[in-house]
């Protein structure tokens, strides 16, 4: 019993952040500026013994945070002088941007010994970002398992199942029963530590059924597997997008799920902690593309940056184009009555930001899955109606506003008309534009807001400028 309090108070006080760690940190458990100016001032005085003492207190994420937080520069210098420190742990926690300057900087025996304490997965998605003579000098480190096990996942394409999934896990044949099993897993201490099922397969090395561990210490020894395993599984393909495997994920409430190979075999596993990290990486993917960002990392290089975001920059100086031209067509119109000037701004404004509001919704449906082919037609119908009741309350607001401002009840009405008919018009593209971008093979959510915002600008200027020509307020 008194080893058993011992080992409780142990495990308490690992938990408890160290003292000299917590004066390095802020209430919010953030690393101080001092700090790290201290660190970068050890760095740039050659004192690594320093700077192993002063990283030494913090904790694997904190060490990640310092990383991110010092200069370029400095990451190299600062990997090297914390030798031992520098854990896979901390590893897995840095940006990849990030990462990729730590790994540049140590040499491939590290790299290599880093590797191989992390999960299949982990260790690919560090290698795979690594150029190709570095991927060889790093494969070359390693034992012949992990090697084998790396370049086999690397053969399979980028974020894929066969990226993503683990290759430890714990597959028994179904002729056992609960004891055998209990007993295998208890004399095989090379088995992998952590899983959550177990899987259950045939001569051929197919998956059959899987065991919840809840199951397994609730049935008695005698009965077989074959009796308590669910047949029922989610199956993923190795080539299966990411994407699709963390909807799979969602739509069946799955902690874990079987990997198998073209012939059906069990060549892994994907857990619900890898797909939560997909998740928000898709996420926030799409978030940046529809604002044209790229990556949107503050840890990218400038270059990238630039890169990235000139070209959607470019793409809508040509949208903004056109919308000039329209209203070029209507300078005689402008010129005779300077309050189309004033308001056209208002128009074009409403418009982009109620297709904005749809072509958001659009893309997360289409990314969810939650729209197809089989409810286009109803999605667009909704969205229709949306659009109608937005612009008939915008609408009559600016409507009444103008004509109270400029004193003229038929300007009131124009603006109105042209408010109504910009935010239909914006309804329908955000919806159409992504709807007809995904069934053309291309990724809604980098190209619609350009689309969208040029079909808005354009409408909005056409359809305010020409019904103040129609109602004769002006003239071309």
């Amino acid at each position: 019993m008194t080893d058993q309090i011992d080992a409780d108070a142990r495990l308490r006080d690992d938990d408890v952040p160290d003292v000299e760690a917590s004066t390095s940190l802020d209430e919010d458990n953030r690393l101080l500026p001092e700090f790290v100016r201290q660190v970068r001032d050890a760095l740039d005085d050659g004192e690594d013994e320093t700077v192993y003492d002063l990283v030494e207190p913090l904790h694997p994420a904190d060490i990640a945070d310092l990383f991110e937080l010092i200069e370029r520069d400095y990451r190299g210098p600062l990997a090297r002088a914390i030798t031992d420190l520098m854990g896979a742990d901390v590893l897995t926690e840095l940006n990849d941007y990030v990462r990729d300057d730590v790994i540049d900087a140590l040499p491939a025996a590290q790299v290599a010994e880093l590797a191989g304490q992390l999960e299949t997965d982990d260790a690919v998605a560090i290698i795979e970002e690594m150029d190709e003579a570095d991927q060889r000098a790093v494969l070359a480190e390693l034992n012949p398992g992990d090697r084998a096990a790396i370049v086999d996942a690397l053969s399979f394409p980028e974020e894929s199942a066969g990226r993503l999934m683990q290759r430890d896990l714990v597959a028994v044949p179904e002729h056992m029963n609960v004891g055998q099993l209990i007993d295998y897993l208890r004399e095989h201490p090379d088995l992998t530590t952590e899983f959550w099922e177990i899987f259950i397969v045939d001569p051929q090395h197919r998956p059959v059924g899987t065991c919840q561990l809840s199951w397994i210490l609730r049935t008695p020894r005698h009965i077989a597997l074959a009796d308590v395993m669910k047949r029922d599984q989610t199956l993923i393909p190795t080539d299966m997008d990411q994407e699709e495997v963390a909807l799979r994920f969602q739509k069946y409430g799955l902690i874990s799920a079987a990997v198998t190979d073209g012939a059906g075999r069990l060549v892994g596993q994907i857990t619900v902690d890898d797909i939560i990290h997909i998740v928000q990486e898709e996420a926030g993917e799409d978030i940046l593309r529809l604002s044209g960002a790229g990556d949107g990392d503050i840890n990218e290089p400038i270059r990238q940056s630039y890169s990235s975001r000139v070209r959607w920059l470019i793409a809508n100086l040509g949208t903004a184009l056109v919308a000039s031209s329209i209203i070029a067509l209507f300078g005689g119109a402008i010129e005779q009555l300077v309050a189309l000037a004033v308001l056209m701004p208002i128009v074009a404004s409403i418009g982009g930001n109620a297709g904005t509001q749809t072509m958001a919704v659009a893309v997360r449906a289409l990314a969810m899955n939650q729209l197809t082919e089989s409810n286009t037609g109803r999605i667009v119908a909704r969205e229709l109606r949306v659009a109608v009741l937005n612009g008939l309350t915008v609408a009559a607001l600016t409507g009444i506003g103008t004509a109270l401002v400029f004193a003229d009840p038929m300007l009131g009405g124009v603006i109105a008309l042209a408010i109504l008919f910009n935010i239909i018009i914006a309804g329908m593209a955000g919806v159409i534009v992504p709807v007809a971008l995904d069934r053309w093979g291309q990724d809604p959510a980098v190209a619609s807001s350009v689309f969208v915002t040029m079909i808005t600008d354009s409408m909005g200027f056409l359809g305010f400028l020409g019904l103040a020509v129609l109602s004769g307020l002006a003239s071309f």
